[in-house]
């Protein structure tokens, strides 16, 4: 009877997944999630943030509104993102959460570096290119490296290039380099690096074990933040995956 049983169940959950509309809004794609085995989020709400496709957190799952139209095997890494109980489980649910193109409006244009703050982003440049070749064997891509005036509680951040045709780029803060002095401005540059490191070898943009490791291995600080603290009104167990990753003042 329980092997009957069992059977019958994965029978219905197949016809489900078959000729089903796509959810139409958060309540209906908590409702397909929970179908599909989500049993801790009480809550949905869409998202446009370009950078964060999936997070959680205090009972409530925030999911960018490009994962309407996703396949069944999405929605599942979704679920297996929230409930997984392994790292390795997670880990592959995240990296097929984020193989998946997302439509989005088109992008705002980023902010330019001040022509004033030119001669810095140059210098940067060539520090990427001493750091490449000292800590990754020279095989991180050059990218475009920002001088962000408005950056104010973030030290610095990586992003990744997008389905929508943005290419990937650092971004360090001008105050930054005010306030902490070069030495500091080039440890948030090598924290950054470790991110797109992780970007173009395929872990997830995080600050988890493969950004602890590779950061202990370059000689950082394996931390997100530049004084170790915790961060205040940070729900226990959330989660965070996107395109982006910052290390905070």
């Amino acid at each position: 009877m329980t092997r009957l049983f069992r059977r019958r169940r994965d029978l219905s959950q197949l016809e489900l997944g078959f000729g089903a509309a796509p959810p139409r809004d958060a309540d209906e794609l908590l409702e397909r999630l929970r179908q599909l085995g989500l049993t801790r989020i009480k809550r949905c709400r869409l998202t446009r943030n370009r950078n964060v496709m999936v997070s959680f957190g205090a009972g409530e799952l925030r999911v960018h509104e490009g994962y309407l139209d996703a396949s069944e095997n999405v929605l599942r890494a979704i679920v297996t993102f929230v409930e997984g109980r392994t790292r390795a489980e997670r880990r592959a649910a995240q990296r097929v959460i984020v193989a998946h193109p997302i439509r989005t409006r088109p992008p705002a244009r980023r902010d330019r570096t001040h022509e004033e703050d030119l001669e810095i982003a140059e210098k940067l440049g060539d520090w990427h290119g001493r750091y490449n070749n000292r800590h990754f064997h020279g095989r991180l891509k050059r990218v475009p490296i920002r001088i962000s005036r408005r950056m104010k509680s973030r030290l610095g951040h990586y992003t990744a290039s997008t389905p929508v045709g943005e290419s990937a780029e650092i971004a360090i803060s001008r105050s930054h380099l005010r306030k902490h002095g070069w030495e500091e401005t080039l440890h948030t540059l090598l924290h950054e690096m470790v991110h797109q490191w992780q970007d173009e070898t395929g872990h997830t943009i995080d600050h988890g074990a493969s950004f602890r490791a590779k950061a202990r291995e370059v000689g950082i600080a394996p931390y997100a933040r530049r004084v170790l603290a915790t961060r205040p009104g940070r729900a226990e167990g959330s989660q965070t995956l996107g395109r982006r990753a910052a290390r905070d003042g």
